[in-house]
């Protein structure tokens, strides 16, 4: 497809005697001609990264770019890098945006000729881009089966998915790890539409950054996975990069999800399988740690399965486990309704800093006399001994696995 893009924009740039460039309907760089006058940094940006910022593409919306039936113009905006007008009009087939073709104010005002050139592009454009598509969902969708199936339950499911995978060229043998994104939506209720295409929109931005069959996405119900393949490279450096980019893709969501840094959104790092055939292992510890990371709200946006801790080990149990395996003292201690706040993050503290009163205190900005008066009450109402090793051993698991109990459990 690019190779006739090429073709089409050097056609109509060399007829108008000025630059012409086609975007996808996300406002990503698809193909340009040679530039003839002034280029903005966003233009550059473009032709660089292959991607723009997300406050250019609410600027090109804002102007009605996707509405647009005809050709319509989007005034500069210095401070988003947008230094030059753009005159563009829209890709479709059949109604359906296919991405946009454009001309540089900087080039000169556009007639009725530069028009009239604009909507031909865009027709050719459309017969091109339609026909790519449709070949591209069918390897895509094929794709996206096959990633279902190497990450399912069954054993023979995976066998045959992994072999389709590389046969078919959608992925390269090597080492694997799974990348999982998730929102924060009701308990019981699956993720808005917005959400979920936040997700997608996330992910696949992500999937871009790495080169061709070593990434493979998928959109499930309630989160987004990202399988990346590190053919030929070390476990740490694969660890380093994997981070890096978890890291993408949580601020890509957030982006999407326009909220903001602080956006509540989460990304689970799942630990470096040596075997493709073996990414359902990393898929399963992803979702784990996405979902501790969601839960217990302390262990920051990002989280890696082999860093969890002994949450990685309490996360394998369900709800009512949980419940059930806390100390029933403890319990009680930790009912909202007890109103004993303080003598639960006190035993948190003193517990983490593993019995060292005076760091403890510290954090708590309180005197060693009181901490240790608190602890005294914690030993009354929860019965234990924190002199003892079994029962501190009991009540440091048992606030872990209160982190991990959704709101309204017993």
């Amino acid at each position: 497809m690019v190779s006739e893009l090429q073709q089409l924009v050097d056609a109509f740039g060399a007829r108008l005697g000025r630059s012409i460039a086609i975007d996808d309907a996300r406002i990503r760089l698809l193909v340009h001609s040679a530039h003839t006058g002034d280029v903005d940094a966003a233009r550059i940006e473009s032709i660089m990264r292959r991607e723009v910022s997300t406050a250019l593409v609410e600027h090109v919306t804002a102007h009605g770019a996707a509405q647009a039936a005809d050709v319509f113009t989007v005034p500069p905006r210095t401070e988003i890098g947008m230094a030059v007008e753009r005159i563009g009009t829209p890709i479709r087939y059949d109604g359906a945006l296919l991405g946009y073709v454009w001309l540089l104010g900087s080039d000169g005002p556009a007639g009725a000729r530069e028009s009239e050139a604009l909507r031909e592009a865009a027709g050719q454009a459309a017969l091109i881009m339609h026909r790519d598509y449709l070949a591209d969902e069918v390897s895509r969708s094929h794709a996206r089966e096959l990633l279902r199936d190497l990450v399912a339950p069954d054993d023979a499911l995976r066998t045959q998915a992994t072999a389709s995978l590389v046969e078919d060229g959608h992925a390269v043998a090597g080492p694997v790890v799974a990348l999982v994104a998730t929102v924060a939506h009701a308990a019981g209720e699956p993720p808005t539409e917005r959400q979920r295409l936040a997700l997608d929109l996330a992910v696949d931005h992500t999937r871009r950054r790495l080169p061709p069959s070593r990434g493979l996405a998928l959109t499930r119900p309630d989160h987004a996975l990202l399988l990346t393949v590190w053919p030929g490279a070390r476990s740490d450096s694969i660890d380093r990069d994997a981070g890096d980019l978890a890291g993408v893709l949580r601020e890509k969501l957030a982006a999407e999800l326009g909220v903001g840094k602080h956006t509540p959104c989460w990304v689970g790092v799942g630990s470096v399988r040596r075997r493709l055939s073996e990414a359902h292992a990393s898929y399963r510890e992803a979702r784990r740690a996405a979902e501790v990371a969601r839960i217990t709200g302390v262990i920051g946006q990002v989280a890696s399965y082999p860093r969890l801790g002994v949450y990685a080990l309490l996360a394998k149990l369900s709800p009512e486990e949980l419940a059930e395996g806390m100390h029933p003292g403890l319990r009680g201690l930790l009912s909202p309704d007890a109103g004993h706040q303080d003598l639960v993050e006190t035993l948190r503290v003193y517990l983490d800093r593993a019995g060292d009163a005076q760091r403890a205190a510290a954090e708590l900005h309180v005197h060693r006399s009181t901490l240790y008066h608190r602890l005294r009450r914690v030993e009354e109402l929860a019965g234990l001994d924190l002199g003892n090793g079994d029962d501190r051993l009991v009540a440091h698991l048992g606030l872990k696995m209160a982190r991990l109990r959704p709101a309204g459990t017993g």
